[in-house]
């Protein structure tokens, strides 16, 4: 058995794979074993996988794409290490990530996982000093101090500091929890971490840039948008805290995400259920939602240009 497994999860990368890959190979803490998981890619991913010779690696491919998360949980289901890791395909891990984050694990055995902080790269690989100083601050890691985090569910529920990615974790502690849910393509990380926290679980946080995260513009889009917020909604109706502040948070997050769902479906021409949506979370911006109902009664060219103009506005 090794100690860390590490999981990547991929689908047609084969571009940026090679340095997901690479990043751990380099690491300075050997003792793991590395898991791509393909989603049923259709480019040339097989085949570069066919070049790595490195026997810590272990390649399963799925013939069709199955999803995120349940390509994500095949990863996971064939680890054997103490601790696991999952990152994204297009980043990358530091060299001491792995050493730096086992050590607080093997020093302590009541704390759960460990989270660190993490560089924006670009799609060239140069790191953003601003935008990770940025990202640092808006997600609250800028004023988390080092250790076990004492309020855990305001940390992870309300600043969403921690970042699966950027995690390293006992792998009995996901196996008690289930891991990510299955079918289910986004928000898994934000759930996962929700239900580790009220399960009473321990994390600690590591103030040092030990992972990469990568910006580019394959993650943007309307197309993606709207997957993304139908498991936003699904995601934060799983809950129903019992501390008001929290509760008041998850009401007003839903809101939003349902004002913005409805609205994009409205732009997309699906007008009855974006109506529904928009109309359910019109208390987070009753400016936005008339506007958004107004521009729904709007023929299909006019209201594309309309969306188009309301966007340019507030760039």
């Amino acid at each position: 058995m090794v100690t860390i497994s590490v999981c990547v999860p991929t689908f047609n990368r084969e571009n940026l794979l090679p340095y997901a890959i690479n990043s751990v190979l380099a690491q300075t803490y050997t003792d793991f074993e590395l898991i791509i998981c393909d989603d049923g890619s259709s480019d040339g991913t097989p085949e570069l996988m066919s070049k790595y010779t490195d026997n810590r690696i272990k390649y399963i491919r799925h013939p069709q794409n199955i999803g995120k998360s349940n390509n994500m949980r095949s990863g996971f289901n064939a680890a054997s290490g103490t601790y696991f890791i999952k990152f994204d395909d297009d980043d990358r891990l530091t060299p001491d990530f792995l050493t730096r984050t086992a050590a607080i694990l093997d020093q302590d055995s009541s704390i759960d996982f460990v989270g660190t902080d993490h560089w924006i790269i670009d799609i060239n690989n140069n790191r953003d000093e601003a935008k990770t100083q940025e990202n640092s601050r808006r997600w609250g890691r800028a004023k988390l101090a080092a250790g076990i985090v004492d309020n855990l569910l305001e940390v992870v529920f309300i600043q969403q500091s921690f970042q699966v990615g950027a995690t390293l974790f006992r792998r009995s502690t996901l196996q008690e929890l289930g891991f990510m849910l299955p079918n289910i393509q986004n928000c898994e990380d934000n759930d996962l971490f929700v239900r580790l926290a009220l399960a009473g679980k321990k994390g600690y946080y590591l103030p040092e840039l030990l992972m990469e995260y990568r910006y580019h513009a394959e993650q943007q889009g309307i197309d993606r948008a709207i997957p993304y917020l139908f498991d936003k909604i699904k995601y934060l109706e799983s809950y129903k805290f019992t501390l008001e502040k929290l509760e008041k948070i998850r009401q007003h997050r839903l809101n939003e995400a349902k004002l913005l769902l409805g609205l994009r479906l409205i732009e997309k021409g699906e007008i009855p259920k974006g109506r529904e949506l928009v109309l359910a979370g019109k208390s987070f911006s009753t400016t936005k939602a008339w506007t958004g109902l107004g521009l729904s009664l709007l023929p299909g060219a006019l209201r594309g240009q309309a969306f188009s103009l309301l966007r340019q506005m507030r760039g």
